[in-house]
């Protein structure tokens, strides 16, 4: 937007006026709070798991895969909603990898020798920091938004 006409930056606004609500703290606070017990405890799992150094490497680059490409599903999905260009590589591969890392989670845990229950806690602990993790993209992105266009006024 740095590169923009003011013209060009008013009718984005314009187009973008169905984004005007800011998140309210309490949802953003829960979003954070969610993002940081899904992660740590995730961590703490695998800190105090009896395996191998390389699958305790396997799960949590996993972790840090799945975060990033949901950040980029977000990212894709909400961009072309807004009307800002995104190519359909991109597109593709963020869905692609946030599928792949969900998948290779799935199929690393099937696999695992761990009790059901601690396969159950990597399991959810993965999906609340996917998901924290969206709703924190999204949270920062509006009220990013939010901040530039009352800059504007």
């Amino acid at each position: 937007m740095e590169n923009q006409s003011f013209k060009e930056k008013e009718e984005l606004l314009e187009k973008r006026k169905p984004f005007d609500l800011r998140p309210t703290s309490a949802f953003v606070s829960a979003s954070w709070t969610a993002l940081c017990i899904g992660m740590i405890s995730y961590c703490v799992g695998l800190w105090n798991a009896n395996m191998w150094l390389n699958e305790k490497g396997y799960y949590f680059t996993l972790l840090l895969f799945g975060l990033f490409s949901v950040v980029s599903v977000q990212k894709s999905v909400r961009d072309r909603q807004e009307g800002l260009p995104v190519t359909e590589a991109y597109y593709g591969i963020s869905w692609f990898t946030t599928i792949a890392a969900i998948l290779l989670l799935t199929i690393g845990l099937w696999n695992a020798d761990m009790d059901l229950s601690e396969k159950g806690f990597y399991g959810m602990s993965f999906t609340l920091s996917l998901f924290a993790a969206v709703a924190v993209q999204k949270n920062t992105r509006d009220i990013k938004f939010i901040d530039e266009k009352m800059d504007h006024k």
